[in-house]
């Protein structure tokens, strides 16, 4: 009844009561906030400080969004029902403390939260948050008794580790079986790193060892508890933290609430001085996964951990293992990060499920790594010599723009006069893994391989539309191949797309790049906007909001459907969900009207032909069997999400992702970036990671296709590229 009566008073829509309402904002704001002696303080209780500042902080977002954000989205119902689910499953993603009768209790709030916002009254986080508080009291009294019962490990019995296919339990007996199947799923996983690291899982078989499985309940208890202390120690702040996050990330998910110790964090690592793995982390459905590593970084180097990849456990290196399941993004950081030297070890979970321990020797960015860097290589079957650039990233030092400073696209000049020197045949740029960086760079890279035009149109939130053009002269001109993946964005993605318009290189790779065409601005909320006489409730945090969009010079936008190649090839990842097409509210797809531009002049062979020739020799490959089969398994074993609970299968079960595992990273054909494990390999020279790029790079089969690629284009010319061919200088 209370909540009937409450939707109807705030669902009214008359003129009058939106005067009203905004008559009561404004006077809230103007006595309670803006009033130093009416004011809340920290002395006041905690529940009228947090709403009060709750109340300013939504007034601040709400004008900044409107304003702001490219969609001009309207905080409405719409965005209601998106933002409260958001909310939900911040709150209990995994539905292990939740029960059915409560999401039913929060239910009317999924039509509130856009007036609540509009009108400061912020009820649903502290309302979730007693009801979460209670839940996991009983969950946590539940456990300890569990723990303290015979298991049954030779019940056939299977766990359901896919969320989105569990409902929320109906009432307590079906929440404490659940639990029942979490905690046997844990003791199992714990008893097998156990006898991993006594170097007997292969040995053991059936074999039931209750000394180690003793040792492992200790563990998983240990871990639990630690586990129920973090969740009851949240504070009400961090759940008006949560609902804000995602009535922002209901605009785009790129648009992010940053309370202030992210703030710092974001900071710190946009200054370079963090020293840690060297990747971008997101919570995602209560799981902490991995965005993007960085070039030259320890994770980079070490070569394991890759994007889209869950970090499950974090261990300060022998240490005992923390369970980061359900932690706040910062709580998580803050064990990943350390210093310069020392071990963190992360139980990590694959796109395809298998998991394994990833041994990282913490350090700062090795800046040289981050270079674009070129070498020759040989395509066996024609004898040509192909020019490779691998570009890891777009960088540009902006403190030093104009005095010397360091930049993508005056390395990769430097490389194309070194490579021409060596009489190639055709070039190769690799922006795989490239997760983007300066604009400008890549409009000026663009520059390098065609004559003065257009490169890609920006879109602003006021509708104006700025096309960037490069006005240099070209410096080469011959066969042009860009190799992409699902993880290249941003501005790999206006390279190969431009190069894609101007029919100027062949676009290579997997069956679309990541589709990230949208530019963000950062809001300082305490900095950017006048406060006074509301010190008490800083600091606030930042808005990262989105502002513009990438259009290609012919039309259509980057964002949401990426680059397509002109030739897809097979990949071991073709069956992940990589993508903005993926993530929750991303902005669409959309064209504009096409910028003047004059493809290039030598005409590429037909596309038909060249994908005809592609194909024909990926059927006949054993080595593009073999990924195709490694493809179709590891589909099979993402879309595998139960799981036995009977040790001798899960046991049967992890000999075979352990082999799995590591037949694939003997296979994985990508280009190493020169360290493995957690210790390093004695220091190369320049000369000598040059000779191993090569080595790796030659071995690639997507470089070897790539050079066939080429080969095709120079030994099966049209008319109008024998022409070009006789221009390459």
């Amino acid at each position: 009844m209370l909540y009937s009566t409450l939707l109807r008073r705030l669902k009214s829509r008359s003129r009058y009561w939106i005067f009203a309402a905004l008559l009561v904002s404004l006077f809230a704001l103007s006595t309670s906030l803006l009033t130093p002696s009416d004011a809340s303080s920290p002395t006041d209780t905690t529940e009228n400080y947090a709403a009060n500042r709750a109340k300013l902080i939504s007034y601040v977002l709400r004008n900044q969004l409107a304003r702001h954000h490219y969609s001009h989205k309207a905080i409405d119902d719409e965005l209601s029902r998106a933002a409260y689910n958001l909310f939900l499953k911040q709150l209990d993603a995994q539905k292990r403390f939740l029960l059915q009768a409560d999401i039913d209790h929060l239910q009317p709030y999924a039509l509130l939260v856009d007036n609540e916002v509009n009108q400061g009254v912020i009820e649903l986080p502290a309302i979730a948050a007693r009801i979460m508080d209670q839940r996991v009291l009983q969950v946590q009294e539940m456990v300890h008794a569990l723990l303290k019962e015979e298991i049954d490990f030779t019940k056939s019995e299977k766990i359901e580790t896919d969320n989105a296919k569990l409902n929320y339990c109906r009432d307590l007996p079906e929440l404490r079986e659940r639990w029942r199947k979490i905690i046997k799923y844990q003791l199992l996983g714990r008893y097998m790193n156990l006898l991993e690291d006594q170097k007997k899982l292969e040995s053991a078989g059936k074999k039931f060892d209750k000394e180690l499985m003793a040792d492992a309940k200790l563990k998983v208890g240990k871990s639990l508890d630690q586990f129920f202390t973090r969740m009851l120690e949240q504070k009400e702040q961090d759940r008006f933290d949560s609902y804000f996050s995602a009535i922002t990330e209901a605009f785009d998910p790129h648009t992010n609430y940053l309370p202030p110790t992210q703030k710092e964090d974001f900071d710190i690592s946009m200054r370079g001085s963090l020293e840690g793995i060297g990747a971008t982390l997101r919570e995602e459905d209560g799981y902490i996964k991995v965005t993007q590593i960085i070039p030259g970084s320890a994770a980079w180097r070490q070569g394991d951990l890759q994007a889209e990849d869950v970090i499950l456990k974090v261990a300060e290196g022998k240490a005992e293992p923390v369970d980061i399941t359900d932690m706040r993004l910062r709580d998580a950081v803050s064990l990943i990060r350390g210093k310069k030297g020392t071990e963190v070890r992360l139980t990590a979970r694959k796109p395809d499920g298998s998991k394994s321990i990833i041994p990282i020797v913490r350090d700062v960015v090795q800046i040289d790594e981050t270079f674009a860097r070129g070498t020759t290589i040989k395509d066996e079957k024609s004898g040509k010599i192909y020019g490779y650039i691998r570009i890891p990233s777009f960088y540009r030092d902006f403190q030093e723009s104009g005095n010397g400073g360091r930049n993508v696209t005056d390395d990769v000049r430097a490389e194309i006069a070194k490579l021409k020197d060596s009489n190639i045949d055709g070039l190769i740029l690799d922006v795989r893994n490239n997760g983007g960086g300066a604009l400008s760079d890549a409009v000026s890279i663009a520059g390098l391989f065609i004559d003065s035009g257009p490169v890609v149109q920006v879109r602003s939130s006021n509708g104006k539309t700025q096309v960037l053009e490069d006005n240099s002269k070209n410096v080469y001109s011959g066969p042009l191949a860009i190799l992409v993946n699902e993880f290249s964005a941003s501005a790999s993605e206006i390279l190969a797309g431009a190069l894609q318009d101007y029919r100027r290189a062949i676009v290579i790779g997997s069956a679309h790049t990541h589709g990230k065409g949208t530019v963000q601005a950062m809001l300082d909320l305490d900095r950017d906007f006048n406060l006074r006489n509301m010190e008490q409730f800083l600091p606030l945090g930042a808005l990262k909001v989105t502002i513009q969009k990438f259009y290609r010079v012919s039309g259509g936008s980057t964002q949401y459907r990426g680059i397509v190649p002109d030739i897809v090839l097979p990949d071991r990842l073709q069956y992940l969900k990589s993508g903005e097409r993926y993530l929750d509210h991303s902005l669409p797809w959309d064209t504009i009207e096409a910028t003047n531009y004059r493809p290039w002049p030598q005409a590429l062979p037909d596309l038909e032909w060249l994908q005809s020739r592609s194909q024909q020799r990926i059927k006949s490959d054993p080595a593009w069997q073999t990924i195709n089969k490694d493809a179709a398994r590891a589909k099979e074993r993402s879309e595998k999400t139960l799981v036995p609970l009977q040790y001798s299968e899960l046991h049967r079960d992890w000999l075979e992702e352990k082999k799995l595992a590591e037949a694939q990273r003997s296979e994985s054909g990508m280009p190493k970036h020169g360290e493995k494990g957690s210790k390093r390999e004695p220091l190369l020279t320049d000369s000598d990671k040059l000779k191993q790029m090569a080595k790796d790079t030659e071995k690639d089969p997507v470089a070897k296709e790539a050079m066939a690629v080429l080969t095709d284009i120079t030994t099966h010319p049209t008319a109008a590229t024998k022409k070009a061919i006789k221009l390459i200088n």
